[in-house]
């Protein structure tokens, strides 16, 4: 067995070192969680009904074209939204049999009433395929979220659903709550639309906006005095762009006085929609507008041809850097707002890490004690294992980039009193050996080999139990479920191996009649 020493000795040296290695230095390479470091917690509720409201429109102008594009007429396709209907008015009624059969190709809808003129129909949507929006809202406003924040750059972020409408967002270490609220809250809605040159703008404003126009403002900051006006515009509502066909969005800066911008690009779809439609309204202003706010309305000087356009909007560098995180993630499927938003401050996340550091000391220290006490010279080799636990969890940590939260600081305690529990369970073999009779290294022989089973079952449990934690439980029991699982694996390394290793190091050297244990 000593011949093992070649290969167990390097190894050790190895692990240990490279653990040191991917944790020095301690303070940049192991983050710390909102319970220590502060920072923001927000709840989010997911405004889904917005979701099914605008699926019912995108799908309203669907069937429009769809009924187009078999050369009958169409009235309107007019949306209910209280009661998610959808009614198609044609212009002769002899166009209603194949209607229905254009219908047919939606089969979450269902013909719920027939209009007594016989000009329309009423299809109503199916309950099953409204739970299915709202949860895709949910689960797309949770992912679009991850990228905004992790595009933000906050460190270890805890970002997951909460019931069926809600989502928890934690951002440790965040310095400016308000910038934080206004990325992760804003919708993010691209459209661009062509302004209506037909109409008056100032008799929609008077109160006579036309059917298929609507009023929108642009703000605007006069940068010497701060103050801010809203300046209208009459749009048409037809959306001929939107920013689902995006592919890229950056921060750039114009030549002439060095302002901020937000160049975008498109996809193939996108590109040649955006050519097209330049070609044809070359004079007439086309409206930038994100969540209903117009940001730019140049006028269309020629056909833009590859796929790029540009956002203006007298912007900071800042806020032009947080437009473009916005553009890239994409935008919400439905609004959100936040129903619940506490700012956890620095001074309670150094109180608790104090506490925390001084608990495991202090837990340390009487550990170390009573094991060296009571098992003499094998407990401080139990000590030497128990050290080097921990330096492998830290190691660890820092590897996987995990923060250390204060559950997490509960795990390391309970790893630490594990870690010494395998080396108790495998000297009290050692000592039954030595009783009945044993010398010294048959004793040590026999005590690894027959605890190694128990300390195996007995990890095992704990792993599961910390696996499932992890797979069930919300941040900080996650936290604390990853220091335990690394403290188990930890623990096992050094309470059989390590100490098996110096052991055998020590009977190696000289033969022993008499074991301090």
């Amino acid at each position: 067995m000593y011949k093992d020493l070649k290969w167990k000795i390097p190894l050790i040296l190895a692990v240990v070192l490279g653990a040191v290695w991917l944790a020095y230095p301690l303070k940049e390479k192991i983050s710390l969680g909102l319970d220590l470091q502060g920072g923001m917690h927000l709840v989010l509720e997911v405004k889904v009904e917005k979701a099914v409201e605008a699926s019912l429109d995108r799908l309203a102008d669907e069937i429009k074209r769809d009924i187009t594009e078999e050369d009958l007429e169409v009235d309107r396709v007019k949306v209910i939204f209280a009661s998610r209907q959808i009614n198609v008015r044609m212009v002769d009624k002899l166009d209603l049999p194949p209607v229905k059969t254009v219908l047919e190709k939606y089969p979450f809808f269902s013909m719920v009433s027939e209009d007594s003129d016989g000009l329309g129909l009423v299809y109503q949507m199916s309950v099953d395929q409204v739970t299915q929006i709202e949860q895709n809202a949910v689960s797309q406003g949770l992912e679009t979220i991850r990228n905004r924040v992790d595009q933000f750059g906050v460190s270890e972020p805890t970002i997951q659903a909460q019931g069926e409408k809600r989502i928890l967002v934690q951002l440790p270490g965040v310095k400016d709550p308000e910038r934080a609220i206004n990325l992760i809250g804003k919708t993010a809605r691209l459209e661009f639309k062509l302004l209506d040159e037909e109409n008056s703008l100032q008799q929609a404003l008077a109160g006579s906006v036309p059917e298929e126009s609507e009023v929108l403002y642009q703000r605007v900051e006069n940068k010497e005095t701060g103050a801010v006006t809203k300046e209208p515009f009459l749009l048409i509502k037809r959306t001929v762009l939107t920013g689902e066909t995006l592919t890229g969005a950056e921060i750039r800066f114009d030549s002439d006085f060095n302002e901020p911008y937000v160049s975008l690009n498109f996809n193939s779809v996108g590109a040649m929609i955006f050519q097209q439609v330049t070609r044809e309204n070359i004079k007439k202003r086309l409206a930038i507008v994100l969540d209903d706010n117009v940001y730019s309305a140049p006028v269309i000087q020629d056909e833009i041809a590859g796929g790029r356009a540009q956002i203006t909007g007298r912007f900071t560098s800042e806020e032009a850097r947080d437009l473009a995180i916005i553009l890239r993630a994409g935008a919400l499927p439905a609004p959100v707002v936040i129903l619940e938003n506490r700012t956890v401050g620095p001074s309670l996340g150094q109180d608790s890490i104090n506490k925390g550091i001084t608990s495991i000391i202090y837990g340390g220290l009487l550990v170390v004690a009573f094991i060296a006490v009571y098992y003499k010279l094998s407990g401080i080799i139990a000590v030497t294992a128990l050290f080097l636990n921990i330096v492998l969890l830290a190691g660890a940590l820092a590897y996987f980039g995990a923060a250390l939260t204060l559950p997490g600081i509960a795990g390391i305690i309970l790893t630490v009193g594990m870690a010494i529990d395998a080396n108790v369970l495998v000297f009290e073999r050692i000592r039954e050996e030595i009783r009945i009779g044993k010398t010294v290294r048959a004793a040590i022989e026999a005590g690894f080999s027959k605890a190694f089973r128990t300390i195996v079952d007995a990890n095992i449990t704990t792993f599961i139990a910390a696996v499932v934690l992890f797979q069930f439980g919300t941040g900080p029991i996650k936290g604390f479920a990853i220091t335990l699982c690394i403290g188990i694996a930890a623990s096992m390394f050094t309470a059989v191996f390590v100490s098996r290793a110096i052991f055998d190091g020590t009977m190696s050297h000289r033969k022993l009649d008499k074991l301090s244990i």
